[in-house]
């Protein structure tokens, strides 16, 4: 018979796995229901007095194929990841890091923002809004 320890560690392990896939799978979580509306990148978000902090997964991606807008309280990030050239011609044996057009729209209730300044820095968008005094 198994020592209560050792099933309650079973179990932890079990769960962790599952929280890890769920996490993978919203990773890549695709937006609506056709081809064109593409996936959404993860997100954190920081907030101080006056600004907030956005930063946004974004492997493989150059600036130049990224749109950054605010509307009212809300920032879009739009943008596309482009099927690396080899992936045409090869036999894909797995593929789990989305490609195509993506789209992260943040809302930040009713506090105004505006654009700071963003950077591109090794696949990590960085965007700094400031809140208007």
């Amino acid at each position: 018979m198994p020592h209560q320890s050792t099933n309650w560690m079973c179990a932890e392990a079990c769960a962790l796995i599952e929280r890890t896939e769920r996490m993978q799978r919203d990773f890549c979580r695709p937006l609506g229901g056709d081809e064109n509306s593409g996936w959404e990148p993860p997100i954190d978000i920081y907030e101080t007095e006056r600004q907030l902090w956005v930063q946004n997964a974004q492997p493989g991606v150059k600036p130049w194929d990224l749109k950054l807008a605010i509307v009212a309280h809300l920032l879009a990030v739009t943008g596309v990841r482009p099927v690396p050239s080899i992936a045409r011609k090869a036999k894909i044996h797995r593929l789990e890091i989305p490609y195509g057009r993506f789209e992260r729209r943040m809302q930040f209730g009713s506090t105004p923002i505006e654009l700071n300044q963003w950077d591109l820095d090794d696949g990590c968008l960085s965007v700094v809004l400031t809140k208007p005094r």
